[in-house]
């Protein structure tokens, strides 16, 4: 039994040491020897491929390459406890809310919390947190105990603790926490004899959760040798040398690998060093070789050349400092023989890159791989279901019916659910109205229009139909969930909902649909996302198990399933650029890295916020001897690490972008990294494209894909009309583009654009009479309309299009409704036996009393209907319309006319 360590900074061939001693082990021992490669979990594939390449002899089955993980997967399978189940992160918060939801009101800390977005997901985490660090309810409670009474983190402490208790009593009930696997593998180790004897290899990691290195320790007294690989530049095991915190991390984890050997008695060997000059992964690149040097060790000298494998950009805007990316990827594979898989792309922020790259490697065919994991919250499917139970919380909301009708979902038209969207907001409708018995009456608008009776009717009898299309399922669903039911019953009764919907027919269509486009990753989403909502509803009803409740807490616990639930792709291709974000991805044997977004607070990326402990509550803990995970601070320091493992992953070139302002035209900072790039290269490439190309050489530069040269060549003939600066190298580009059958339709329309001139032309006597009516009638207002812009009086009165009109009452509403109340006041008198100067004040309000009721009942939505806003508006407005049809009949009769 003994510990080894491998030193070297990155690219010293660390990597290539391990995989070689495992080869040699092989060729001599063969079967003999037990060997093990521990890597982590997103490095497995890649790891095990590297293995195997170049074997002389053999497979590897015998050299099994596994994570912290798989490791503990093993011990289980021969030690029990493999079948044992398991329960996914939106069960744990469905338990955890289950807990906080029952005690909310013992609660003086958390009470308040229980219902806010994102609160049971960080309190999950923080759990995951305790149990990698060993820390259990009991601890802290202990250490809760020791903190004084009027110091805040004492009753969160003891919060904190009741709630990780009764979680651990709920859970172990009948499932196994995946969280736990390490503690109980370390356990359970001793019952086995896989790891007897074996010599083990650990390599690619920068630190250790104290669960690792409880499992470490119990491998180190049942394995014949363990070497560990790590990233520093480390003399001796004395000491460390190098700038200042850059490996602290690093240091950290070897000091602790020492003091679990000590603490065992295991022998120290001579560690390996491995820092040659240069390091073998930058011995085709000086200057990678340079960088490097210059990242890991202060007070490096300036490279005295210009750069050519190190570059800078500085991009105007996001799109342009992709495009510019994209350009220079085809360029390196066009002119120097890379191959996508050679290059990948690298930021501190992916979720703010990702569907730009997408879109724009599409356009200039490049293929590419995004690693990134996509939550199902917003997937139509979990929309669907949500907003099926929105719509009776929130009483039909026309938000609610909404998102649910246009999920795509529900069988139900496009277009006659447009119809229905404008007639639901005419009408005001909400409530009751949707399911009453009733057919709807209401025509759209505040007063009855010019609209046919019989085109009124038909649209009425559309409307209702589509209203029973809608509301058949949905209140055959409301039967079966009204009132308390277990979580069983209430996913019986979706299930049988979503069967009535066709949804798996209509998701099994979608998919096909998207492999048929070549979109395979939206048809890997929509494959995956059926299953994932089953397991929601599974795990919905194992842990809430017999508790009864409504339909809104039931929304709330699978709506906290669904958070947890996110999908990751597999690569369609393996000649792919990788895509990927500077803290989760790994790279393997990558030529050229491009770095987008070098902005500062996004490379290296600010830390998380502080969650449920702050920073002060985490050094309080660390001083009563209770270990968590890092503070804020210390995970900003340890950015200084990802930002030289991010520098030093390729071998021959690296390109570094950063944005000088961001979407509202603020100016944006590049990040520290950059100027002292500049320090470590004096002569380093720097381009921008804050200035259009003004050379023919850097014109062509932008000339590398169809679509992209197509765009820029519009934009360079846009500038020469404006009398800008315009390259000749454009009229090459326009007359091949006009050579290419396929692109005669963008041709013609970009000729026409560019001869368009904006002269007023006759028009047809024929469409004069089509747009405007036969013969066409006009007014003052109508002459000043197209006096102040002739356009907007097409719009109005060729087209005759109109706003979508939107139930409300305003004061301009309010003048209009008095007039139409006069007006047909006035109809009456002229109609009737009354004149305007016979009729009393009493005969007056009776008729104003019923033409206010008949034109509000045309325009009554089912909310303001029966509303109590509505009925005083009701009030008033008989009020002021009888008073101001008195007043007028007053001056009638005072008059002489």
């Amino acid at each position: 039994m003994s510990l080894r360590f491998i030193y070297g900074r990155a690219g010293s061939g660390k990597t290539s040491l391990c995989l070689r001693e495992i080869r040699d082990s092989i060729e001599t021992t063969g079967g003999a020897q037990r060997r093990i490669l521990l890597v982590p979990e997103q490095y497995t594939f890649q790891a095990e491929k590297n293995l195997t390449a170049g074997f002389r002899s053999g497979g590897t089955l015998d050299t099994p390459v596994l994570s912290f993980k798989r490791l503990a997967y093993r011990v289980f399978n021969e030690a029990g406890g493999i079948t044992y189940p398991h329960l996914h992160p939106s069960g744990k918060c469905m338990i955890l809310y289950r807990v906080v939801d029952a005690m909310r009101e013992q609660f003086q800390v958390f009470g308040r919390s229980v219902d806010r977005e994102g609160f049971v997901s960080t309190l999950s985490k923080w759990v995951t947190e305790c149990k990698r660090y060993n820390v259990t309810p009991e601890i802290l409670t202990e250490a809760a105990g020791d903190i004084q009474d009027e110091n805040p983190l004492k009753k969160k402490l003891m919060e904190l603790s009741f709630i990780y208790a009764r979680f651990d009593t709920l859970l172990t009930e009948r499932y196994r926490d995946a969280d736990d696997d390490l503690t109980l593998a370390a356990e359970k180790l001793g019952q086995t004899h896989c790891f007897d004897g074996a010599e083990i290899w650990i390599d690619g990691f920068s630190s250790f959760t104290p669960q690792e290195y409880l499992l470490i320790g119990r491998l180190m007294e049942r394995a014949a040798r363990i070497t560990v690989s790590l990233c520093t530049d480390v003399p001796g095991v004395e000491g460390l040398e190098g700038g200042p915190d850059l490996f602290a991390t690093v240091q950290a984890a070897r000091l602790k690998l020492v003091q679990l050997a000590v603490e065992r008695k295991i022998p120290l060997e001579e560690a390996v060093h491995l820092n040659p000059a240069p390091l073998f992964r930058f011995a085709g690149s000086a200057e990678m070789a340079h960088l490097e040097q210059g990242l890991s060790v202060w007070g490096c000298w300036p490279w005295p050349h210009k750069t050519k494998d190190l570059s800078l950009f500085a991009a105007v805007d996001l799109f342009s400092e992709i495009e510019a990316a994209a350009r220079d990827i085809l360029a390196l594979c066009r002119d120097e023989g890379f191959r996508f898989r050679d290059i990948a792309v690298i930021t501190g922020n992916l979720k703010g890159y990702d569907t730009l790259v997408e879109i724009l490697f599409g356009e200039y065919g490049i293929p590419c791989f995004i690693d990134r994991k996509t939550e199902i919250m917003n997937h139509p499917l979990v929309r669907l279901v949500l907003s099926m139970m929105d719509i009776f919380n929130e009483n039909w909301s026309y938000e609610a019916v909404f998102h649910y009708l246009k999920t795509g979902l529900t069988g139900i038209n496009p277009e006659s659910i447009h119809r229905l969207e404008n007639y639901i907001l005419a009408c005001g409708i909400r409530g009751n109205r949707w399911t009453s018995s009733q057919d709807w009456t209401l025509t759209p608008g505040l007063l009855p229009d010019d609209r046919s009776e019989a085109d009124a009717a038909q649209l009425l009898a559309e409307m209702n139909a589509i209203r029973l299309q809608v509301i058949r399922p949905l209140m055959e669903f409301r039967q079966k969930t009204r009132g308390r039911h277990t979580a069983s019953e209430h996913a019986a009764s979706l299930y049988a909902i979503l069967i009535q919907l066709e949804v798996p027919r209509r998701i099994q269509a979608k998919t096909d649909e998207f492999k048929q486009r070549g979109e395979f990753s939206q048809a890997s989403a929509w494959s995956q996302v059926w299953n994932m909502m089953m397991d929601v509803l599974d795990q919905a009803v194992e842990v809430m198990g017999e508790d009864t409740f409504g339909l809104e807490r039931f929304s709330r616990i699978l709506t906290i399933g669904f958070k947890e639930y996110s999908m990751g792709m597999i690569p369609a291709g393996m000649d792919q650029v990788l895509v990927g974000s500077m803290e989760r991805s790994k790279f393997n044997e990558i030529k050229a890295m491009y770095i987008l977004g070098a902005n500062d607070d996004q490379f290296p990326p600010s830390p998380p916020a502080e969650g449920i402990l702050t920073d002060q509550d985490r050094e309080m803990l660390k001083k009563a001897g209770v270990e968590l995970a890092s503070d804020t601070r210390t995970q900003a320091m340890d950015g200084d690490f990802l930002v030289y493992r991010a520098l030093t992953a390729a071998t021959k070139r690296i390109r570094i972008s950063w944005v000088l302002a961001n979407t509202e035209g603020r100016a944006l900072r590049p990040a520290a990294v950059i100027h002292r790039l500049r320090r470590l290269f004096p002569g380093i490439q720097e381009k921008s494209n804050l200035i259009p190309a003004n050379t023919p050489e850097e014109a062509m530069e932008t000339v590398t894909a169809r679509a992209p040269a197509f765009r820029q060549m519009v934009q360079a003939f846009r500038h020469w009309v404006d009398g800008r600066m315009f390259q000749t190298v454009w009229e090459d580009v326009y007359r091949w583009f006009d050579k290419k059958q396929e692109w005669q339709l963008q041709m013609q329309a970009l000729r026409e654009a560019f001869l368009y001139r904006n002269i007023a032309q006759p028009v047809n006597q024929l469409n004069i009479a089509g747009l405007y009516g036969d013969p066409m009638t006009t007014s003052v207002s109508r002459l000043e309309k197209y006096t102040g812009c002739p356009f907007a009086f097409f719009i109005q009165y060729g087209l005759n299009a109109r706003e979508r009109k939107v139930f409300e009452f305003t004061a301009p509403d309010v003048g209009t409704f008095l007039h139409a109340v006069i007006e047909r006041f006035s109809t009456r008198v002229e109609q009737g036996e009354m004149t305007w100067r016979s009729f009393d004040q009493d005969w007056c309000r009776e008729q104003v009393s019923e033409i206010v009721e008949e034109l509000l009942a045309q325009m009554r939505g089912s909310g303001a209907a029966s509303s109590k806003r509505f009925t005083a508006l009701t009030r008033r407005l008989i009020r002021v319309a009888g008073r101001a049809v008195w007043i007028l009949a007053m001056h009638i009769r005072r008059g002489n006319f």
